[in-house]
């Protein structure tokens, strides 16, 4: 099913102005002109300037309102619509007991695979990413991303 592109960029809009609102419950930091809320808010303004230039392009493209795609015609574009969410889940369930390098690891090289990316380079990408994802957020960002039993087996504790 495709939703008309003004109607998803008023969506887009109206999920950003909440994302937005939301960011006002942030604590402030003591002593610093910006917070913790700062960042949100520049991807909340973002996305809500990307959903307002995809609703005036679709206000003017003449397109039915809804319609169903031609790859959902078929049970494949079904299940490629359901990998990201798939993928989420998998995250949630495993991230846990696995940790973040290997769950993340293994969804984007699956999610290479399932997209006909050759298996030698699809297993690379996901190393590679995983990595890079684990670098930036665990190490320059400080965020908690989960240890499980890769991290204790390589770290030690």
């Amino acid at each position: 099913m495709r939703l008309h592109d003004t109607l998803l960029g008023a969506l887009l809009v109206a999920v950003a102005a909440a994302f937005f609102g939301y960011t006002f419950t942030f604590p402030d930091m003591p002593g610093q002109k910006y917070g913790p809320s700062l960042f949100p808010r520049l991807i909340a303004l973002g996305i809500a300037a990307c959903g307002l230039i995809i609703a005036l392009r679709g206000w003017r493209s003449g397109l039915p309102w809804i319609s169903i795609s031609p790859p959902l015609r078929r049970v494949q574009g079904w299940l490629a619509l359901l990998a990201m969410p798939l993928a989420v889940v998998f995250y949630l369930l495993f991230a846990h007991q696995l940790g973040f390098l290997p769950t993340a690891a293994l969804i984007v090289g699956g999610l290479c695979l399932w997209n006909g990316v050759r298996w030698w380079w699809a297993a690379l990408t996901g190393v590679m990413v995983a990595g890079l994802v684990q670098w930036f957020f665990g190490t320059l960002m400080r965020v908690p991303l989960p240890r499980g039993w890769f991290m204790q087996l390589i770290a030690g504790g």
